[in-house]
């Protein structure tokens, strides 16, 4: 309902408690804003025993006091939505901040809280979508309509690739392209819109930005508001959507911190209790169906470099292909720094990338690991003392990884090597050789 006015009782960070008079109450996820200052937004959260609202502060701002009278506006969080929103960067609440002259407030506003569209079946045939990148195509292709994770710690080239990605696959303009930053630095986020805009794909995209210079409240709200931006050009305009996120880790994250404000007992490693359910809200608005499909590729944050990390193994339970990062990797100078071992995907299959495909892929695995194995005894005994077959595998493998090093067309102007995108045929034919 709107019109509800209350006053502010206390404030503890971004957790704002506001009482009321009568018997009337906001809905829950209701947008409450200042009466003297619309732009500072309150969403309620929860009531406590004294049927006074805990509210998340949106926006921070001065004007937030004790004794500020609210106003509850009767709606939830939306973003603008129709064809003038394509092309544009808005923030977590539906804000354009692209300082372009349309501000889009005459636009049709989408509740973020939307339920998933999930009645209508995907009538997925497996398509597969090429990247250009050599070590992506072969052990993670990219199929329609499902989720691929990028996993690593810092520093290891998880934005690099996800720009990369971003570059080769979103041109086609069959395809839209929607980007989530999610708690990542303001650097990266300004660099890719000015990458975009420079290369022309400015007009197949839309972009969202919660960033690390963001409070909490706004980076927890920014992946669901991109979703609800993707899921009506996917229903109404039965478009098939290229959905990035960086980086899904952010997400928990920015709920943990919001958890720990509101005072709730954390569970395993030190996480929000509801961290399956803060993640699935935002995996189950990432799905396809009759209309259109939603291809989601996310990177993950590893802490501390340690896959078994409580929210690292949550975000990778529910998605089908993880492409791991390893720092290791990327210290001897291999570009992307992919570890082919712990690299593993549920849809190399041969009912979806073809027996050729999927021979080739249990080949390459099962000499990565016995490389593994090889590593140890080389360093004590040194390769001459192998046997001629050990010999030739290791060998094998080194060609390999050496193979599935590649230069981006993203960082050209860094170092100055020009980048190149290879066909799954170049890919597949290339692995071949080396295993003949």
């Amino acid at each position: 309902m709107s019109g509800i006015k209350g006053k502010i009782k206390s404030i503890r960070g971004l957790i704002v408690e506001v009482a009321f008079t009568g018997d009337e109450r906001p809905s829950l996820r209701d947008v409450m804003t200042l009466e003297v200052a619309p732009e500072v937004k309150l969403e309620v959260h929860s009531y406590n025993e004294d049927r006074d609202a805990m509210c998340i502060a949106l926006v921070t701002s001065k004007l937030l006091r004790r004794g500020a009278v609210t106003v509850s506006t009767g709606t939830t969080v939306g973003v603008p939505t129709g064809a003038r929103a394509m092309g544009r960067l808005f923030n977590a609440v539906g804000q354009p901040v692209d300082q372009l002259e349309d501000d889009l407030s005459d636009a049709p506003m989408r509740s973020i809280y939307m339920p998933a569209n999930s009645a209508q079946v995907f009538d997925n045939k497996d398509e597969l979508l090429e990247t250009g990148i050599k070590v992506i195509d072969f052990f993670t292709p990219f199929v329609k309509g499902r989720k691929i994770g990028i996993v690593g710690g810092a520093g290891v080239g998880k934005t690099v690739l996800i720009t990369e990605i971003i570059h080769n696959v979103g041109k086609d303009p069959s395809r839209l392209a929607f980007f989530a930053g999610i708690g990542e630095r303001i650097r990266e986020g300004a660099e890719l819109y000015a990458t975009l805009k420079e290369r022309e794909m400015l007009g197949q995209t839309v972009m969202f930005y919660g960033q690390m210079n963001e409070n909490p409240a706004m980076r927890a709200l920014v992946g669901l508001s991109a979703a609800t931006l993707a899921e009506y050009y996917r229903d109404e305009e039965k478009r098939d959507i290229l959905f990035f996120v960086d980086n899904v880790y952010r997400h928990i994250q920015a709920g943990n911190e919001l958890s720990t404000m509101m005072g709730q007992i954390p569970s395993e490693g030190g996480y929000q209790s509801t961290i399956f359910s803060d993640l699935k809200r935002l995996q189950d608005r990432l799905i396809s169906n009759a209309n259109g499909s939603i291809t989601a590729i996310q990177t993950i944050y590893i802490p501390a470099d340690d896959l078994t990390d409580p929210a690292v193994q949550e975000i990778s339970s529910q998605i089908d292909s993880v492409i791991v990062l390893s720092r290791a990797v990327a210290e001897a100078g291999i570009r992307p720094a992919v570890d082919l071992i712990q690299t593993s995907s549920s849809l190399i299959t041969p009912e979806i990338v073809g027996d050729r495909h999927y021979l080739l892929v249990t080949q390459v695995q099962a000499i990565m690991q016995k490389y593994d194995s090889l590593k140890n005894i080389i360093a004590i005994i040194g390769e001459n003392e192998l046997s001629p077959q050990d010999r030739a595998d290791y060998q094998k493998a080194k060609k390999l990884i050496e193979f599935f090093g590649q230069a981006m067309f993203v960082t050209e102007a860094l170092n100055g090597i020009p980048g190149v995108y290879f066909t799954r045929e170049q890919t597949l034919s290339g692995v071949e050789e080396i295993l003949i």
